[in-house]
């Protein structure tokens, strides 16, 4: 099965609403801030899509929809960063699934590499990180540096974590899934 733009608009239309773990935005707020933030950065059309759909695998997991806490509260590293990818395969290139894939990884090679960027993340993004594997040590954060998808994939989680603010206007689904047919295999 392959996701198709009707598709993901269904679930952010369904499942969107919900909170986005611990933050004061919606599922959906969030990937139409990431998006607008990669958007607003010049970012093309691949990237503004891997930003709009990076935490798509969060909306996927059903158990999501029925959890009284956020699943880091819970203790929980769900893996959302791959849950969605063998739906898009079909659907869009490496350029979108591998920032989607590498985004976590990249939080943790920025809290290695960025002095500072730890005190930058949410309770929420620090108690994932810890459920995620933690800090890189300086090998690991050598290697990450080496994929060829890393330069986006810190690109999109620099957006990931600004894409909570509370009230941010963006432009609509619409105007996002627009960009993102633009980049759908044929």
């Amino acid at each position: 099965m392959t996701l198709d733009l009707a598709e993901i608009a269904r679930l952010f239309a369904e499942r969107g609403a919900l909170a986005y773990a611990g933050e004061p935005v919606s599922q959906l707020e969030h990937a139409l801030q990431c998006a607008w933030l990669a958007e607003q950065a010049g970012a093309g059309d691949t990237l503004v899509t891997a930003a709009l759909l990076h935490d798509l695998g969060h909306l996927l997991i059903a158990e999501h929809q029925t959890l009284s806490r956020s699943p880091t509260e819970l203790g929980i590293d769900d893996r959302h960063q791959y849950i969605a990818l063998p739906l898009l395969r079909g659907a869009f290139d490496v350029a979108v699934r591998e920032p989607i894939r590498l985004h976590v990884d990249a939080k943790r090679y920025l809290c290695a590499t960025r002095p500072g960027y730890v005190s930058m993340l949410s309770p929420d993004s620090v108690r994932s990180l810890a459920l995620q594997g933690g800090v890189m040590d300086d090998e690991a954060a050598q290697r990450f540096a080496g994929l060829p998808w890393s330069g986006d994939a810190v690109r999109l989680r620099l957006w990931d974590e600004a894409a909570k603010a509370e009230g941010r206007r963006t432009p609509p689904l619409a105007h996002f899934l627009a960009t993102a047919a633009r980049v759908m295999l044929r």
